[in-house]
């Protein structure tokens, strides 16, 4: 009986590398589509299947170099899903395209040289482990673009993955993977020939159940948790103006006074429609979005014109507060260098920079955060050791701001004296699930979003991140009023279903309620165990595999498959 992997053995070299490139063409299509088209997450269940058939068929016909083409699939699937990047900056772009398919890359072929000592179903399980263990690192290392993780494929289909609440983005990882091995295991049975001569009538419908098993189950668990998910009836009133403002003529075209009198008219014009005249009325709380202004210094917060604006708007609004971004900037006199990421301005005088966001009411009162979760390069210079000096050679092209060292929340007041805490993810924070649930950890009841999402363009970037979003306000079971200066700017409720948006590139106000909650869901009280776990199992194998390596023990598999190319 002739087998799928005996014919493989007759393709001239021609014909396998045509094929390398349909499968290759086919994972990239299959992997990008869910972060593209909503309601297409499913495909990526089955994404990864053409990237380990082209691993078997190399492997079984002996191609060299292979790593190329697994290289090139990672680089297409970049970029086809984050091309945009290139719209803000071009050489941030091409290395966050070529640089996170390289690791991509690296780890597919630790998995293929893991193979030479791994027999069985091992050299796959160490390849999901150390897959799902490398996105959990990834969250925390100072060069971080954890934009393709895995289980984000799913949010333009959150109905499919509300049992996110207690797993986080990384056990949809973990599904994907479990998915795409078992479907691999099947069709790698059939193709062998140990489907017809080796599995008997049990084994067959033992292993055709437990692949529709993980296939279906979390679909179905999902889909109950969502139809009988009820949120509290404890609102929140929220007004999100979206400005829109051209980020790259943000200056040249309105001075900070314009922008500011826009925002307050836009805001003036929607609150004449609501009740704000009586101190009886309940707390209300007026987002605009990251960097509005850049007139804050840290260390006198009534220097700000733009602060002293919008306090002086709420004396009219009784019970209203305003949540705002600024680039910020606090002041350090110090006869040496403070810090690696301190300007200096003249001798003994310094400065650092920040992304903040500020809350303040009619009294004055002001809370500011320093988003922690900055974009490399554009905002912060990693490992600053190193590269700030560098960057000081270079005439100091890279960005230098500095974040919190923890993380705070900020707190809407009521006329009455009551207190709401809310948390503010400033733009890509919002990226990062398990850093998102230290507001919740903190206290939020609500959360916020603010971003400026149109450095991008009119690509797929900004809807992936209003998305991420909805991820997050299912992991945490928060609502989000999320705040875009040119859109989308949308209310999320806790089922990460966006109940209101606006739309993109035009000026708009949206009114509406966020419901509070001070639930804590089990991926906030315990962390990513998914990524833990995966982690943890990753080491032991690394071990077992060192081990190996040492003691020459390499599996007989390989040994033969070895044997059998030297023969051909």
């Amino acid at each position: 009986m002739r087998t799928f992997a005996d014919k493989f053995f007759k393709m001239n070299r021609k014909n396998t590398y045509l094929l390398f490139a349909c499968l290759s063409l086919a994972f990239a299509a299959l992997m990008s589509l869910p972060f593209i088209v909503p309601h297409t997450g499913f495909l990526a269940l089955f994404g990864l299947l053409p990237l380990l058939m082209m691993d078997r068929i190399a492997t079984l016909s002996g191609t060299r170099h292979f790593w190329i083409w697994h290289y090139l699939s990672f680089v297409l699937w970049n970029a086809v899903t984050t091309f945009w990047v290139c719209n803000a900056t071009v050489g941030g772009g091409l290395f966050a395209v070529f640089a996170n398919a390289l690791q991509m890359s690296v780890i597919f072929a630790a998995f293929r040289f893991s193979k030479k000592y791994f027999t069985g179903a091992l050299p796959y399980i160490f390849l999901m482990v150390m897959w799902i263990a490398w996105e959990r690192a990834y969250f925390d290392v100072d060069i971080s673009w954890p934009w393709l993780v895995l289980g984000n494929a799913f949010a333009g289909s959150i109905k499919s993955v509300q049992w996110y609440e207690y797993t986080g983005t990384l056990g949809g990882s973990l599904w994907i993977w479990l998915s795409n091995l078992s479907v691999f295991g099947l069709l790698v049975a059939l193709s062998d020939g140990r489907w017809a001569m080796t599995f008997n009538r049990k084994a067959k419908a033992a292993s055709v159940a437990g692949c529709l098993i993980i296939l279906a189950a979390p679909f179905a668990v999902s889909h109950l948790i969502y139809a009988s998910y009820e949120e509290k009836e404890d609102p929140l009133e929220v007004l999100i103006v979206q400005p829109n403002i051209d980020p790259y003529n943000k200056f040249q075209a309105m001075t900070q006074k314009e922008q500011n009198a826009l925002f307050l008219s836009m805001a003036e014009k929607a609150l004449s429609d609501i009740r704000r005249d009586s101190t009886a009325a309940g707390p209300l709380l007026l987002l605009a979005p990251e960097t509005f202004t850049n007139d804050v210094v840290t260390n006198d917060p009534g220097y700000s014109r733009t602060l002293r604006e919008f306090v002086s708007f709420l004396q009219d609004y009784p019970g209203t507060n305003i949540l705002f971004g600024a680039s910020s900037r606090t002041y350090i006199d110090s006869a040496v260098r403070p810090s690696y990421t301190a300007r200096q301005i003249r001798d003994g005088r310094w400065v650092e920079s920040h992304n903040s966001a500020l809350m303040t009411d009619a009294s004055g009162r002001t809370e500011i955060f320093h988003k922690n979760k900055l974009v490399v390069a554009v905002e912060m210079t990693p490992y600053p050791a190193v590269f700030c000096r560098i960057d000081d050679m270079l005439g100091g092209v890279m960005g230098r701001c500095v974040g919190q060292d923890s993380i705070s929340v900020l707190h809407v007041r009521a006329a009455d004296g009551s207190v709401i805490p809310a948390g503010c993810a400033i733009c890509y924070e919002s990226v990062y699930g398990e850093y998102y649930t230290g507001y919740v950890r903190k206290g939020a009841e609500v959360m916020t979003v603010i971003t400026n999402d149109a450095w991008w363009g009119n690509t797929p970037g900004y809807r992936q991140h209003l998305r991420y979003a909805s991820l997050r306000a299912i992991e945490t079971r928060r609502s989000i009023a999320r705040c875009a200066n040119t859109g989308i700017s949308a209310i999320i409720d806790q089922r990460g279903e966006i109940v209101r948006s606006t739309s993109w590139w035009k000026p708009e106000v949206l009114s509406g309620t966020i419901n509070r909650n001070d639930r804590m869901t089990f991926f906030v009280r315990n962390g990513d165990v998914t990524g833990k776990v995966c982690t943890f199992v990753f080491w032991l194998l690394f071990a077992a595999l060192a081990v190996r390596i040492l003691t020459g023990n390499r599996s007989r598999s390989s040994e033969s498959a070895a044997g059998a190319r030297r023969g051909r």
